[in-house]
Protein backbone atom coordinates (compact mmCIF):
# COMPACT_ATOMS: atom_id res chain seq x y z
CA UNK A 1 0.00 0.00 0.00
CA UNK A 2 2.80 2.38 0.85
CA UNK A 3 4.70 1.76 -2.66
CA UNK A 4 1.27 2.62 -4.61
CA UNK A 5 0.41 5.42 -2.57
CA UNK A 6 3.93 7.26 -3.17
CA UNK A 7 2.99 6.13 -6.55
CA UNK A 8 -0.07 7.86 -6.88
CA UNK A 9 0.78 10.85 -4.97
CA UNK A 10 4.29 11.86 -6.20
CA UNK A 11 3.16 13.92 -9.09
CA UNK A 12 0.49 15.82 -7.24
CA UNK A 13 3.17 16.71 -4.26
CA UNK A 14 5.65 17.82 -6.52
CA UNK A 15 3.15 20.23 -8.33
CA UNK A 16 1.83 21.59 -4.89
CA UNK A 17 5.52 22.22 -3.55
CA UNK A 18 6.62 23.71 -6.59
CA UNK A 19 3.69 26.07 -5.98
CA UNK A 20 4.48 26.94 -2.60
CA UNK A 21 8.13 27.27 -2.72
CA UNK A 22 8.54 30.64 -3.75
CA UNK A 23 6.24 32.62 -1.57
CA UNK A 24 7.58 30.44 1.74
CA UNK A 25 11.52 31.04 1.21
CA UNK A 26 12.53 27.92 0.20
CA UNK A 27 13.19 25.38 -2.65
CA UNK A 28 10.40 22.74 -3.52
CA UNK A 29 12.36 19.92 -3.35
CA UNK A 30 12.68 20.85 0.98
CA UNK A 31 8.96 20.97 0.76
CA UNK A 32 8.48 17.99 -0.76
CA UNK A 33 11.37 15.86 1.41
CA UNK A 34 9.89 17.34 4.85
CA UNK A 35 5.86 16.09 3.81
CA UNK A 36 7.09 12.61 2.41
CA UNK A 37 8.48 12.30 6.37
CA UNK A 38 5.37 13.71 7.75
CA UNK A 39 3.36 10.74 5.56
CA UNK A 40 5.83 8.32 6.16
CA UNK A 41 5.75 9.11 9.88
CA UNK A 42 2.01 8.92 9.72
CA UNK A 43 2.29 5.77 7.69
CA UNK A 44 4.43 4.12 10.92
CA UNK A 45 1.89 4.75 13.01
CA UNK A 46 -0.86 2.93 10.68
CA UNK A 47 -2.50 6.14 10.39
CA UNK A 48 -2.89 6.58 6.84
CA UNK A 49 -4.80 10.04 5.68
CA UNK A 50 -8.29 8.99 4.78
CA UNK A 51 -8.41 11.81 1.89
CA UNK A 52 -4.52 11.33 0.92
CA UNK A 53 -4.68 14.00 -1.83
CA UNK A 54 -6.45 16.84 0.49
CA UNK A 55 -4.11 15.95 3.32
CA UNK A 56 -1.26 16.26 1.34
CA UNK A 57 -2.21 19.55 -0.10
CA UNK A 58 -2.79 20.94 3.53
CA UNK A 59 0.88 18.79 4.80
CA UNK A 60 2.23 21.11 1.86
CA UNK A 61 0.66 24.70 3.25
CA UNK A 62 1.50 23.79 6.49
CA UNK A 63 5.58 22.88 6.22
CA UNK A 64 5.43 25.85 3.72
CA UNK A 65 3.69 27.84 7.01
CA UNK A 66 6.21 26.75 9.03
CA UNK A 67 9.62 27.65 6.86
CA UNK A 68 8.27 31.01 6.69
CA UNK A 69 7.98 31.46 10.17
CA UNK A 70 11.50 30.14 10.64
CA UNK A 71 12.63 32.48 7.64
CA UNK A 72 11.67 34.84 9.84
CA UNK A 73 14.01 34.27 12.59
CA UNK A 74 16.74 33.49 10.95
CA UNK A 75 19.77 36.17 10.03
CA UNK A 76 20.76 35.63 6.64
CA UNK A 77 24.91 35.46 6.53
CA UNK A 78 25.93 38.59 4.74
CA UNK A 79 30.27 37.59 5.23
CA UNK A 80 31.61 34.00 5.71
CA UNK A 81 31.82 33.46 9.87
CA UNK A 82 35.30 31.56 9.10
CA UNK A 83 36.87 34.88 7.33
CA UNK A 84 36.54 36.67 11.01
CA UNK A 85 38.42 33.51 12.71
CA UNK A 86 41.01 36.02 14.78
CA UNK A 87 38.51 35.85 17.18
CA UNK A 88 37.90 32.54 17.83
CA UNK A 89 38.60 31.04 21.02
CA UNK A 90 41.72 28.35 19.03
CA UNK A 91 42.74 31.59 16.79
CA UNK A 92 43.39 33.49 20.31
CA UNK A 93 44.59 30.62 22.11
CA UNK A 94 47.30 29.45 19.61
CA UNK A 95 48.36 33.07 19.25
CA UNK A 96 49.10 33.80 22.85
CA UNK A 97 50.76 30.32 22.60
CA UNK A 98 53.14 31.82 19.61
CA UNK A 99 53.54 35.12 21.37
CA UNK A 100 54.68 32.83 24.88
CA UNK A 101 57.16 31.37 22.35
CA UNK A 102 58.73 34.14 20.39
CA UNK A 103 58.87 35.89 23.93
CA UNK A 104 60.83 32.64 25.21
CA UNK A 105 62.83 32.67 22.55
CA UNK A 106 63.80 36.13 22.91
CA UNK A 107 64.62 36.23 26.30
CA UNK A 108 67.08 33.24 25.51
CA UNK A 109 69.12 35.79 22.94
CA UNK A 110 72.87 36.84 23.81
CA UNK A 111 74.34 40.25 24.67
CA UNK A 112 71.20 43.23 24.18
CA UNK A 113 69.67 41.18 21.81
CA UNK A 114 66.43 40.55 24.10
CA UNK A 115 66.38 43.99 25.20
CA UNK A 116 66.96 45.40 21.46
CA UNK A 117 64.20 42.76 20.38
CA UNK A 118 61.86 43.95 23.34
CA UNK A 119 62.14 47.46 22.25
CA UNK A 120 61.11 46.28 18.68
CA UNK A 121 58.42 44.15 20.04
CA UNK A 122 56.74 46.87 21.78
CA UNK A 123 53.34 47.89 21.26
CA UNK A 124 54.92 51.40 21.86
CA UNK A 125 55.98 51.45 18.73
CA UNK A 126 59.21 53.26 19.24
CA UNK A 127 61.14 54.88 16.51
CA UNK A 128 64.90 53.78 16.09
CA UNK A 129 65.90 57.18 17.69
CA UNK A 130 64.17 56.24 20.79
CA UNK A 131 65.41 52.62 20.82
CA UNK A 132 68.86 53.88 20.22
CA UNK A 133 68.84 56.66 22.97
CA UNK A 134 67.84 53.83 25.50
CA UNK A 135 70.09 51.28 24.42
CA UNK A 136 73.06 53.74 24.33
CA UNK A 137 74.21 52.81 21.17
CA UNK A 138 74.21 54.87 17.85
CA UNK A 139 71.31 54.83 15.80
CA UNK A 140 73.54 53.67 12.93
CA UNK A 141 74.37 50.87 14.21
CA UNK A 142 70.59 49.75 15.35
CA UNK A 143 70.26 48.42 11.67
CA UNK A 144 73.10 45.82 11.96
CA UNK A 145 72.63 45.19 15.03
CA UNK A 146 69.43 44.18 14.52
CA UNK A 147 69.78 41.90 11.61
CA UNK A 148 72.12 40.27 14.13
CA UNK A 149 69.58 39.72 16.89
CA UNK A 150 66.86 38.35 14.21
CA UNK A 151 69.50 35.87 12.78
CA UNK A 152 70.61 34.61 16.24
CA UNK A 153 66.46 34.56 16.71
CA UNK A 154 65.55 32.41 13.39
CA UNK A 155 68.30 29.69 14.52
CA UNK A 156 67.09 29.88 18.16
CA UNK A 157 63.41 29.11 16.89
CA UNK A 158 64.03 26.66 13.76
CA UNK A 159 64.58 23.61 15.84
CA UNK A 160 61.40 24.39 17.78
CA UNK A 161 59.29 25.15 14.88
CA UNK A 162 60.51 21.92 13.19
CA UNK A 163 59.85 19.71 16.15
CA UNK A 164 56.04 20.55 15.85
Amino acid sequence: MTHELVTALGPLLTAEASAEAYAAGTEPADLEQAVWLRLLERLDAEDPPRDPPGWLRRAVRAEARLSRRAARHETPLTRDPAADARHAPEFLALAAARRRALRDAVRRLPGRCPRLMEALLSPDDPTYREIAGELGISQGSLGPERSRCLGCLRRLLTPEVAAR
